[in-house]
């Protein structure tokens, strides 16, 4: 089995040491996605905080997640010529060093007081993690054996959850912690707490800047091993004689990680505004925010636990079994209030866990030398997160309470594709995917 060492490819015998060089890839993968994790959820701190600095309704303020999801869509597809020119582990370098500007960039933008300027530096930044999730989602799932590409990209989003889980507190103590606004209607404030508000966002993007671009310095000065030729782009003749459209895995796949993701973004950006609710929690937002850690904590746990469990049962019947879960518990959200309601929508973190990282794997299994483009569609797909925005819409005009039955409705999609819409068509055997 070939692997990459120093730009050769040398090659490495099964055993003690090919687990200790996929272990050290897996080990730095895990910390990229934990800073794209923590860097995508402190969306939900900005929103309830540029709500009331910069007065905006919730159509107006999910503008942000519209923007940051945008980029998904927009930069898929020249992220995956990039990774086919660069290979994958400059890819993550370009991803990391893209993060870190664009995260210097909201010092710019509190500066000029413009909410413009950071939806533009939103966008930039999720541009940048584009290119890290076209590089490190399908390089996790076919680093290793087949068999286990599921739980193994489970582990390490359990560490990309690691960082949704922190990055609540960390804008909690550092932004909402430190705000005139936070917990206030914007009709009190004064022109000049509006203002102080706003600086509120300079430190701690400052701080992720300077942590982004070290860890760039330290994935450029790690070896990673190749991958082996049948997951790589093949020649344009070649490729003539093959289509996507032969995969259904891969065909309902792409809607499914587009449909799971306005769930997992509507509910998470709108939380703490829910649970500050006086009909169901009554919180100021700087305790909501406390509790939203509750929400991508239990994304963590349970991507954990699903590491474990995927290498005892098949992927699509724990998928079964979250979605069902998470249908119950929305529906139980519609028809309650009060602490009822906020911890069942807290519990459906724990649903959503395995959800993302499964449909991925099931949706590339097949593919091939397909694999790159596959995955490249299925990450075009996180852009589907940006309409969570039309939950917003749905709470300007029904209330924020009753918006929750469009994740519910795209929940139900995910437990079509967990029954019938993953089964594998034209699949390429499971031999011809693993690294060689």
């Amino acid at each position: 089995m070939a692997v990459m060492i120093g730009g050769d490819a040398r090659t490495v015998r099964p055993g003690s040491g090919l687990r200790q060089t996929y272990s050290a890839a897996l080990t730095v993968l895990a910390t990229v996605f934990f800073m794209w994790g923590f860097v995508t959820v402190l969306n939900d701190t900005l929103i309830p905080h540029f709500k009331t600095a910069f007065q905006l309704d919730y159509g107006q303020v999910l503008l942000i997640q519209l923007v940051f999801f945008l980029a998904y869509l927009i930069m898929a597809i020249p992220s995956a010529k990039i990774l086919e020119r660069t290979g994958y582990k400059l890819a993550v370098v370009l991803g990391l060093l893209g993060m870190g500007v664009s995260a210097a960039g909201f010092i710019p933008a509190a500066m000029l007081e413009s909410y413009g300027l950071f939806l533009v530096a939103l966008f930039l930044l999720a541009g940048s993690i584009t290119l890290l999730q076209v590089a490190a989602n399908p390089y996790v799932a076919v680093i290793g054996p087949p068999a286990t590409a599921s739980s193994r990209l489970n582990l390490v989003q359990a560490l990309n959850s690691a960082g949704t889980m922190l990055a609540p507190l960390f804008g909690g103590l550092l932004i909402l912690g430190h705000s005139p606004a936070a917990g206030r209607a914007a009709a009190h404030l004064t022109a000049a707490q509006r203002v102080a508000s706003v600086h509120t966002v300079e430190l701690p993007y400052a701080l992720i800047a300077v942590v982004l671009l070290a860890l760039a310095a330290l994935v450029w000065r790690v070896r990673l091993p190749d991958l082996g030729k049948e997951t790589r782009r093949m020649a344009s003749s070649e490729r003539a004689r093959h289509s996507l459209w032969r995969h259904r895995n891969l065909v309902f796949g792409v809607p499914a990680i587009a449909l799971y993701l306005i769930c997992e973004v509507g509910i998470g950006s709108t939380l703490i505004n829910f649970m500050s609710m006086p009909s169901i929690g009554g919180l100021s937002h700087q305790r909501a925010a406390d509790y939203l850690t509750l929400y991508w904590g239990g994304a963590m746990a349970g991507r954990f636990i699903g590491a474990w469990l995927l290498r005892r049962m098949r992927p699509q019947r724990l998928l079964t079994a979250v979605a069902v879960g998470a249908l119950a518990l929305v529906a139980t959200v519609l028809v309650t209030s009060g602490h009822v309601a906020m911890y069942c929508l807290l519990a459906v973190g724990l649903c959503n866990s395995i959800m993302f990282p499964t449909i991925f794997t099931l949706g590339i299994s097949g593919l091939g030398p397909l694999t790159e483009e596959g995955s490249g569609l299925l990450i075009m797909a996180i852009a589907g997160g940006g309409l969570a925005e039309l939950q917003g819409v749905l709470a300007d005009h029904i209330g924020l309470h009753l918006s929750y039955i469009l994740p519910w409705a795209c929940y139900g999609y995910v437990l079509f594709y967990a029954l019938w819409g993953y089964r594998a068509t034209g699949a390429v055997p499971n031999e011809q995917l693993s690294a060689s």
